[in-house]
């Protein structure tokens, strides 16, 4: 029987590391605020304090929700401004873990446990991707690659072009993600909705203009590692865990 007076309690942490690498130009739009005349109509979002792209983690992890809501078939209807069909909420469905699981916007007095239990770091430079950035020549702008558009009419063959900035192919990002287990979770199923989600964004896109080219990222993940409640105690480091199964296409070995 469950002990209603442990609902809510941490149990333990999990660390999901890896990389994010772009095999395509990666475009995560940005500010264009400020822009010079003749500067590109979609800008890159960067680190203000020293300019590199970075990928944010709102914008992987609400594409690592929506792409697993697909596959389940689990589509919020609730309308939240000019968004129809937003994240699905509903935290008493006993098919997924999606809502718990990524968290919902609710003000409803009547929930009474923890929710959003993933979080998701901003995914920064790796050292090398920082190095190489800095060295590119014949560079766009700043650390980064200006990608034209056109659009064509199709009656007068008129030409509209516009300008994509984005993270050359090749740039790597450090990714982490914390998944918080509390009392009474189904541990497994959780992990391994994370882990498919990362597996389905990169067999998707990130970011902009993914139909068009942009977005193709390779994903790759380190084996988790956990700290619970005596390791927080003893002051001790985050452990492997053991027995996790990673899909083997985003497995940091490759094998």
């Amino acid at each position: 029987m469950e002990d209603k007076t442990l609902k809510g309690q941490l149990v333990k942490k999990i660390f999901i590391k890896g990389t994010i690498t772009a095999v395509s130009g990666l475009h995560i739009g940005g500010s264009n605020l400020g822009l010079s005349i003749g500067g590109v109509d979609n800008a890159i979002v960067r680190n203000p304090l020293d300019n590199f792209p970075y990928v944010p983690g709102s914008s992987l992890k609400g594409k690592m929700r929506s792409l697993l809501e697909r596959l389940e078939n689990k589509i919020g209807t609730k309308q939240m401004g000019d968004v129809k069909y937003g994240p699905y909420q509903n935290l008493s469905d006993p098919e997924t873990n999606i809502p718990k699981v990524f968290g919902i916007a609710s003000d409803d007095e009547k929930v009474d446990e923890p929710v959003s239990r993933l979080i998701v770091r901003d995914c920064h430079l790796t050292k090398d991707s920082r190095e190489r950035l800095e060295k590119m020549v014949g560079a766009d702008m700043p650390y980064s690659e200006v990608k034209t558009e056109v659009v064509i009419d199709r009656i007068t063959s008129r030409a509209m072009p516009r300008q994509i900035e984005r993270v050359p192919a090749g740039t790597i990002f450090d990714m982490e993600l914390v998944l918080n287990i509390y009392y009474g979770d189904d541990e497994s199923a959780m992990l391994k909705d994370v882990l498919q989600a990362l597996s389905l964004v990169q067999d998707d896109y990130l970011g902009g203009s993914g139909t068009r080219g942009s977005g193709q990222v390779k994903i790759k993940v380190q084996p988790p590692e956990i700290k619970e409640l005596k390791d927080y105690e003893a002051g001790t480091p985050a452990r492997l865990m053991e027995g996790i199964d990673i899909p083997i296409e985003i497995r940091a070995n490759g094998n």
